[in-house]
């Protein structure tokens, strides 16, 4: 629930993103700059420092999770600038920087923020070398083996999600629960590791840091069921990567599941279009009418209706940790930007 007091509270979002990326961006070229050469070439590439030429862009990425360590850092202690907490935040960009590079390769996705994907600029290669040295770099990062063990623990977390998700293109059926499961691994272990990390970092006990790592892993899967509806409905201006990519390769998002489970006549005809044509792409007419399909199956609105859930949980959790007004106010804040993209 969020509070008269939080809302009166809050900053802008985009307020709170830029102090975020004004704290964490300094931090996180310094340890990006200790790396070799090459690599650190394709990092900062990868990053939206620079082009592939090496001149410099601004295209950095939203920093949304860096933002939510230093938030709550700030619900724990009423600041942010700790230098804890700032570290904490770089090493979870890095992580999550490694998390995208491996992804790329592994989705055979070409586009990533609006521009070729590092590993079609670089090659596979230099792209997954240039993931595991940034896994490295994260850990390092941290001020302390408890939250290096956070940390470690979110990493597993993505890689067991991933190859979940890898096996679900591979499986006829896939159910709810399994991909639920599949999300909170791939995408919520880090969010959750976000939150609990700046909550640590600030000084929080174990208890109150795990409330706020429920808030985070909360909005993580709020985070990823806007995701998967961006990727069906979305336009590519929001999503950075063309729209309808993952349905052309017969991925099994959230809302595509839900759909494929509905047992609805919609429901078991965008079963036929995922269950034919082998390793083929699915065509531009054919992904047209799995939208429909998967609409009229109730996978949107189910997607819309777990997103609440989640945000209303999210909100219980914080509710709980009973940080200061301010924090408090830019974790709602972030929540509500995570789940009020474009659609």
């Amino acid at each position: 629930m969020v509070t008269r007091s939080a809302v009166s509270q809050a900053r802008p979002s985009s307020q709170i993103l830029f102090g975020a990326r004004e704290r964490v961006e300094p931090r996180r070229r310094m340890l990006v700059g200790t790396l070799p050469g090459r690599i650190r070439h394709v990092v900062g590439y990868h990053a939206g420092w620079w082009d592939a030429a090496g001149r410099p862009t601004d295209g950095a990425g939203k920093a949304v999770r860096s933002a939510l360590t230093l938030a709550s850092a700030r619900a724990v202690i009423g600041r942010e600038d700790a230098r804890g907490a700032v570290n904490a935040a770089a090493a979870v960009e890095l992580a999550h920087d490694a998390s995208l590079l491996h992804d790329d390769v592994m989705d055979g996705d070409r586009v990533r923020r609006h521009r070729a994907a590092a590993w079609t600029v670089f090659g596979a290669s230099e792209a997954i070398l240039a993931g595991d040295v940034l896994f490295v770099l994260a850990m390092e990062a941290l001020d302390s083996r408890e939250l290096v063990d956070v940390l470690s623990a979110a990493v597993l977390g993505v890689c067991a999600g991933q190859s979940a998700d890898l096996t679900f293109e591979a499986r006829s059926e896939v159910s709810m629960d399994d991909c639920l499961a599949m999300a909170e691994r791939k995408t919520a272990a880090l969010f959750g590791a976000a939150c609990r990390l700046g909550a640590l970092a600030a000084g929080a006990g174990t208890e109150t840091a795990e409330r706020y790592g429920t808030f985070g892993r909360e909005v993580g899967m709020a985070f990823q069921l806007t995701d998967d509806v961006l990727g069906i409905w979305g336009d590519r201006g929001t999503t950075g990567k063309p729209v309808g990519a993952d349905l052309a390769r017969r991925k099994k998002s959230l809302p595509v599941v839900a759909a494929l489970t509905s047992g609805t006549e919609a429901g078991e005809r965008l079963a036929r279009i995922y269950g034919g044509g082998g390793e083929r792409k699915l065509d531009a007419p054919t992904i047209a009418r799995a939208v429909r399909l998967i609409e009229t199956a109730g996978g949107r609105d189910w997607a819309f209706a777990e997103t609440r859930r989640r945000v209303q949980a999210a909100s219980a959790a914080l509710d709980e940790a009973s940080g200061h007004p301010q924090g408090v106010a830019d974790l709602h804040a972030l929540a509500a930007l995570i789940t009020r993209r474009d659609h």
